[in-house]
Order: C-alpha cells, then structure tokens, then sequence
C-alpha cells in the first residue's frame, strides 16, 4: 500500500477504538482520513479477544448507530444490565440502581471489546474517505501553525489536523511535550469469563470486599465477566493457577453467590492506573480516548469518554469549516479542549477517589463508606439522576433499535 505523501485533512494516530471512531465521524464531514497502527492488518481486521468487556451508554450506542457501527456486531455479542449494584463487604444494604419508572428494559449494555473493535474497523474500512496503513508508527510528528508533518518509515506527509489516539501511555504525546496526570492504585485487575449455575437476573455488580474488589458483569445465558482485583504479588499468584485450582479459588472468592462456577476462556491481567492529559490540544493536535483520559473501569466511563471526546471534536471542526476556518484552527481546538475538559474532569476525580477509598482496608473508612452508601441510596433524586444520565432521555433508544439475544 503506498505511503500518502501530499497533504492531507486529517491523520489519526492509533487505530483502536477512540482512533477509529474519531476517523469516522471527522470522514462523514468530508474529509480525507490516514489511520495509522504498527498492528499487522490481520489483527486490526480480526482483534483478539482480550477479556474486557466494555459498558456502553444509551447515548455511546446512539453514537455507535450513526455511525454505522451498532449494527455490525452480531445480536448474541450485545448483553443487556437491567440493573447496578454496589456492595461494601458482608453489609446486607447495597446502593442500587434501576429503570424502574424509567420506561427503559436496560440501564446499559455490555459489548467485548474485540467486537467493538471490529464492528469500528469494518466500517472505517469500507468508507472511501478513510486510508488505514497498518504496520506503521509515526516516528516524529512536528506541529506547526497551519499543518502537522507526521514521519513514517522515513517518509513525510502533511496534515491539517493530528489526532494523537495510540493510549494513555502515548510516545506521541509525550515527544510534543504534554504531561498528564497519573495515578498508581499498585492493584493489578484480572478478566476472565465464567458460566456459573444460578441466573445473574441481568445484575452489575461492585463488589468492595476486604482485600479484594469484585465486579460481576451480566453476559448473555448464565455467564458473566469477572473482573478481579488485588494486589500485584497476589495477583501473580492467581494468574498461575492451573484450571481447576483457579476455579477452587474464584468460587471461594464469590462466595457461592452464582452457585457453581467454570472459567470459560483465557484470563487477562492489567495494572490499575489512571491518566489525565494536562492539555487535549496543541497546535493542530488534538487528544483523544486514552491518550487524554485513562479512566479506572470502576465507573465504566473509559470507552464512553473516548466517545464524547470524538464526537465533541468533530463538532468543533464542523463549527469551524462553517465559520470558513481551517481544519484544526486553534479556536476549534480550544473549544474541544474546554467541553472536554467540563465533561470529565469531575467524573475523572471522583472515580479516582472512590477507588482509592474502596480498597483501603482502615476501619474507620470501611464505616464510612458503608454510612455514606447508606444515605445514597435513600436519596432518590440522586439516583435518578445517575440512571438519567446512562440512558439518556434527549438521544433514548427504542427497545426495537437494539437487537439482543
């Protein structure tokens, strides 16, 4: 495939989720797209699965719908959580939220991540305006005043607009100088897939138990993804299980909740740090997905972010080509960077302190967090404005719009 060597509109570094969905959405504006991955093609095509299943909003589908996207994951791979809970420890009072009154069947819906994965790159593979090099890094990306040079394989291009989405531990981002924030919760987490012998009744669940912290997430039929998480010598010992020793060792940890249990696939494991980026925006360089914002899987907020950000983005470049600007004009980017930054920072910073209080073991914190989930769950307006935010009433879903199994 030849390198693209005259200027272009955009150039998106990063070819998983965040990267791909930015492609489509600044593509349906006009505007010619290079993606680029050092992925081999085949892997791109067809990504592995990697154990983590990703939380969607009804407003993260809506998105995923105009996009083409929705409908290219297969039914059977789409699981429906009718409801979330939260549970301190042995406390028979967990803090839960529902639909109920809502006019809702979910409060959200579950999608492995290598199906999101694929269902975004068939669809930015199939459209003209979007040129995917696979196998390839950028080397050096330069920001100017009215363009980006970005360097492959000892060839340079240029671009009206960069957008950096290759992780929250991007190079890219760090050769431009962007510092970011980073919090170490020095806890390792483990997904796997278990079938199990009791119904899970379409239940989220987060588990804060001593020593460990639990979350249960509904798949279709009776199984469901763990998502276990421990200290990292712990965590070692764990991951070397065998099969049947692993299985001992889950089953005693869930404490017989969903009756009997098997492991159904392989087990993953990933240290538990955060990322805020200092800045989303530099000179014709925007940040998206992880890059910007590597959230703790606590709230599920990591993949709706990256959503946000893509969708925020091509707002601000579409405002601006209306306004006669150059892609990537500092004023658009600005205005990215500020919605952006409304739109997270508070989540950013209470997530990271709930996961910081809910896996220290101090007693005097342990009865705390268990007063103030008691007092949560007494303040209805409250709730109702989590569950209001989830499903999304100004973008809601018809049932019929949502094929599941």
């Amino acid at each position: 495939m030849p390198l693209p060597m005259d200027k272009k509109d955009v150039v998106v570094i990063g070819g998983g989720p965040a990267g791909l969905g930015a492609a489509l959405s600044l593509e349906a504006l006009g505007l010619q797209v290079t993606v680029i991955d050092p992925a081999p093609l085949h892997a791109l095509e067809n990504p592995s699965f990697d154990g983590r299943e990703i939380a969607l909003t009804h407003h993260t589908v809506a998105l995923m719908q105009s996009m083409g996207v929705w409908d290219r994951i297969r039914p059977e791979d789409i699981s429906v959580i009718q409801e979330a809970r939260v549970e301190n420890g042995d406390e028979n009072d967990p803090l839960t939220f529902d639909t109920k009154g809502k006019d809702e069947e979910a409060l959200g819906y579950l999608v492995p991540n290598c199906a999101i994965r694929k269902s975004l790159f068939e669809e930015a593979h199939s459209r003209e305006g979007i040129t995917i090099l696979p196998e390839q890094s950028c080397e050096d990306l330069a920001c100017f005043v009215d363009y980006v040079t970005v360097q492959i394989k000892g060839e340079k291009f240029t671009a009206k607009l960069a957008v950096l989405a290759d992780g929250r531990f991007s190079k890219t981002r760090d050769h431009l100088g962007i510092g970011y924030h980073l919090h170490d919760f020095h806890r390792h987490m483990m997904v796997t897939r278990l079938e199990h012998e009791l119904p899970h009744h379409g239940i989220a669940l987060q588990w804060f138990d001593k020593g460990q912290t639990i979350a249960l997430l509904p798949l279709n039929g009776n199984m469901s993804s763990i998502v276990l998480s421990l200290p990292p010598d712990e965590m070692n010992k764990v991951r070397s299980l065998d099969q049947d020793a692993f299985t001992a060792d889950i089953s005693q940890r869930l404490q017989n909740r969903l009756g009997k249990v098997k492991s159904v696939s392989s087990r993953h494991v990933y240290p538990l740090k955060t990322v805020f980026s200092n800045r989303f925006e530099t000179r014709h360089t925007a940040l998206v997905g992880d890059t910007a914002i590597g959230m703790h899987p606590i709230t599920a907020h990591g993949f709706n972010f990256a959503m946000t950000a893509q969708e925020i983005l091509a707002q601000e470049v579409e405002a601006g080509i209306e306004r006669g600007e150059e892609i990537g004009a500092a004023k658009q980017l600005r205005r990215y960077e500020r919605r952006l930054r409304q739109k997270t920072f508070a989540m950013f910073t209470i997530t990271n302190t709930i996961a910081t209080l809910y896996t220290r073991e101090e007693k005097g914190l342990w009865l705390l967090r268990q007063a103030g989930m008691r007092a949560a769950n007494l303040l209805k307006p409250l709730k109702d404005k989590v569950v209001d935010q989830l499903i999304d009433k100004k973008r809601r879903l018809s049932s019929s719009s949502i094929d599941t199994k």
